[in-house]
């Protein structure tokens, strides 16, 4: 795990301004300003830099992380075009709003809503509640 290896600055001061930066939605000058007030000196292009490099390799740890998902789910599919092209968007929310996953589909059926459900509950556990709108894709996957 040579992620820091050959950088200027030490790793622990690297995650504290990428962290900043994700957390409380700060600007890079803002948090160079923090660091200079700390006694590291950053340009904000550098933490900019490191935003890049670092931030979805953080995103993705924290993500491992943080397997606690309230027993009430909502789930919804909707219609989306990227890129041209149409998929479908599965997308599970938590009752404090939280997402716990989504997932990109081209087609909308009931294996891709039981594949969709199948992840979340391996991820997550079987929820106590489980709030959709109705669609016939994902009332077959929830009977599955």
């Amino acid at each position: 795990m040579g992620y820091f290896k050959g950088k200027q600055f030490k790793k622990d001061i690297i995650l504290v301004a990428v962290g900043y930066y994700c957390r409380f939605s700060l600007s890079y000058r803002d948090v160079s300003e923090i660091l200079k007030e700390r006694g590291v000196s950053v340009h904000p292009t550098t933490i900019m830099r490191w935003v890049h490099e670092y931030g979805n390799l953080i995103y993705q740890m924290w993500k491992k992380k943080q397997k606690f998902a309230h027993h009430t789910w909502h789930l919804d599919e909707t219609y989306i075009k990227v890129k041209g092209e149409g998929c479908y968007l599965y997308r599970a929310i938590d009752s404090d709003g939280h997402t716990l996953d989504i997932q990109l589909r081209k087609k909308r059926n009931h294996q891709a809503a039981y594949a969709f459900m199948r992840r979340l509950v391996k991820r997550f556990g079987e929820p106590a509640v489980l709030i959709t709108d109705q669609a016939p894709a994902l009332l077959c996957a929830f009977k599955n």
